[in-house]
């Protein structure tokens, strides 16, 4: 760890609301370091989640720069990010973002047929993740067939499958119980460390920022402190 994969420079998210103008993100400068685990916590519009489109590329800033993977985000068209995205990134939301007619092996397998992987080749990679993740016998079973837990577990599957350098989670445990949670935080950040992944973590919940290696706590649309976490907190690996 160390070398910086995401570099943000005076970064800038400005929303109209009619006469009003609202800054999500106020000229916000941050580095995030190859394979670690930072969590970008704050209270509901802090400006966290704008911040994690920005550098995820879901978002344009109104001004400034994001430098990931040497390459800046900001210059980008639509086609150029979304095939940037494919390539470096893997994402998990709240709301699980499953697709309801499809399988658990079906949901998994999405990444990489955007990639043009042979159909034999990804579903045994697929397989592989939900073996990872626990889920090998709900493979076949479609998301209403499934708890959330469950369906959170496809989700992080899919996020993990093409191996991307940088994984953005997004509240990931928000629609969750407290056992869940923590079975779902030990998952994520056990493969992000086993793969020697960046992990970007969106976050209200002081506990779960434990599990991060910097915290950058935020508050309106600006960093209000940066910790440091020399000493982790070991949790269950997987």
């Amino acid at each position: 760890m160390g070398q910086n994969i995401i570099k943000i420079k005076h970064v800038k998210k400005i929303y109209q609301m009619g006469k009003e103008v609202i800054p999500a993100v106020d000229d916000l400068s941050l580095n995030i370091r190859k394979e670690e685990i930072c969590c970008l916590l704050g209270k509901s519009g802090s400006g966290k989640s704008t911040l994690l489109n920005l550098i995820a590329g879901l978002e344009k800033p109104t001004s400034g720069e994001i430098i990931f993977h040497k390459k800046h985000m900001e210059r980008m068209n639509e086609d150029q990010l979304a095939s940037f995205r494919q390539k470096y990134v893997g994402f998990v939301f709240q709301s699980y973002n499953l697709l309801p007619t499809l399988t658990a092996m079906e949901n998994v397998t999405l990444p990489l047929i955007f990639r043009r992987v042979p159909v034999k080749e990804r579903n045994e990679l697929a397989m592989e993740m939900l073996k990872a993740v626990g889920l090998e016998e709900r493979a076949y079973h479609k998301p209403h067939e499934m708890s959330g837990g469950q369906q959170q577990r496809v989700s992080i599957a899919r996020a993990f499958i093409n191996r991307p350098e940088v994984v953005f989670a997004d509240e990931p445990t928000g629609n969750l119980d407290t056992k869940t949670t923590y079975e779902m935080m030990d998952l994520i950040t056990g493969l992000a460390k086993k793969h020697k992944q960046t992990l970007v973590i969106v976050t209200h919940d002081l506990e779960l920022s434990e599990y991060a290696d910097r915290i950058v706590v935020m508050q309106d649309g600006k960093i209000d402190h940066i910790e440091e976490r020399t000493a982790e907190k070991e949790r269950g690996s997987l």
